[in-house]
Order: C-alpha cells, then structure tokens, then sequence
C-alpha cells in the first residue's frame, strides 16, 4: 500500500493550505516532509492569487521534531553527510523569509525541537491555549542551532539563552509573553479565529505585504542610516504601485 503523502497542499482561495501529514508520528521532521514542505511553498510563491501560506499539523501536535530513524540517521552519518542534512532544513527555513506573502504557522499540541523551529521561522505564529513550545535538543547532546538565528531575533537575548539552554516545554501563554509567537487562541474555535486572522491579508495591499515583508528582513543588521535609506527606496517603489495608485485615487475620493 502506497505511504500517504508527508505533506498535504491545496489552495483555498486566497491561502495556501499546507498541512504536516504524519499524524501517527505527530508531525516530526524527515527528508521527506521538508521537500515537501519546500515544494509547496515554492508553488504557493509562484502563485499570484495567494495572499497568506498557512502551515498546520495533522492530528494532536504540529511538529515533534526529527523521528528516531532521522535521529539514527544522524548518529551513523559521517559530517559530510550530516552536513548536506542540515543545510536541507536551513534552505527550508531561509525559504520560508523568501517567500513572498505571510507565511503562518497555526500551531496545536506540541511544537518541540525542529518542530518549534519550524513554528518560529515562519513571519506569524498562532498558537491554541493548550499547546506547548519548547528546545529540549541539550537534554540529548544536541544544539538548536540554525533556529538560534532567528530566535535571537524574536526574543531577547536573555531569553533566548534560557529556552535553548535549560530545554523546557514552556506554554502558549508562556511564549506569547516572551514574543515567541503572535496570539494565542481557545482551543474551541482554534481553526475559526485562525481562518478569520489570515482573511484579514485579503483586506490589505498584496503588493504592500511583501514590499513591506522584503524591507523588513532586509533591514536586519544593516545600520541605521542603511536602514533608513533603503526604506526611502521602498517608500518611492511602493508609491509607484498599482495598489498604491488605486488607494490613494480611493482616499481622495473621500
């Protein structure tokens, strides 16, 4: 009998809907699932009528990190290949910023390891009230460490160094507080108020939301001055939109 599909896409309307299908592994990452996660971003990219990606988890957990056949895998590979393995998950993550549009993780159960990894790579995370987040890699001998760069730049450093050192599962609430991730919603009408936060991109610019979602990385680490001179760019781009043009004509109007 042919596997499932690690990775399940359709595009609803104005979303690109990608689910983790390994529910009976809850969710966790193998070669499989990050190509498949990486071709269905590619394609929601390449589509003009997408306005937000929206990554879910099949069953009880989003992402439980790497299964134990990839974990076997790791321990017998020589560093050649475990290093051609981590640049897989690094080009994923590096793709998800690429991508045009939001990308969105709805996160229930557990996200943990690479699982949290992946939820906090994405621009926006919405999490349902009893889910859980956490780095316990240390407790085996691991490093967090490709998420460290992006981790570094959504919480303090403080922060940071606490949720990668002591490895604890720490709660929605917990790390909506520490601005791990954007909102926290009851777990009754999680998918609801998910579904009601991602239709607000059709309400806005498209052409803005990523002229906005570029500038915004494209920022990081550049000095002030740089950063302030590449948004005057983009203030003069933008205004030469066809969005822009329609909104002000809109404006005007009034």
């Amino acid at each position: 009998m042919e596997e499932p599909s690690p990775v399940l896409y359709a595009i609803e309307g104005p979303v690109a809907l990608v689910t983790l299908n390994r529910p009976e592994k809850r969710n966790a990452l193998n070669n499989a699932l990050v190509a498949g996660l990486k071709e269905a971003l590619l394609d929601a990219d390449s589509r003009e009528s997408v306005r937000a990606v929206l990554i879910t988890g099949a069953g009880a957990d989003f992402c439980s990190g790497a299964d134990l056949s990839a974990l076997r895998k790791i321990s017998e590979s020589s560093i050649t290949e475990n290093l051609e393995d981590a640049h897989e998950l690094m080009e994923l993550f590096a793709l998800i910023r690429r991508v045009r549009v939001p990308v969105v993780a709805a996160v229930r159960g557990r996200a943990l390891a690479g699982g949290c990894g992946l939820a906090t790579a994405c621009d926006l995370v919405l999490a349902s009230a009893s889910a859980r987040f956490g780095y316990p890699e240390v407790k085996i001998g691991f490093v967090p460490a490709m998420v460290m760069a992006i981790l570094r730049r959504n919480v303090s450093e403080k922060r940071a160094f606490e949720l990668i050192t002591r490895g604890a599962e720490i709660s929605a609430q917990e790390a909506e507080r520490l601005g791990l991730i954007n909102h926290v919603f009851d777990d009754e009408d999680f998918e609801t108020k998910v579904e009601t936060y991602v239709a607000e991109f059709e309400r806005v610019s498209r052409s803005a939301v990523m002229l906005t979602k570029r500038l915004l990385y494209h920022m990081d680490g550049m000095s002030f001055d740089a950063a302030l001179q590449s948004g005057a760019d983009v203030n003069a781009i933008a205004r030469m939109t066809e969005d822009c043009q329609k909104g002000i004509a809109r404006f005007l109007k009034k």
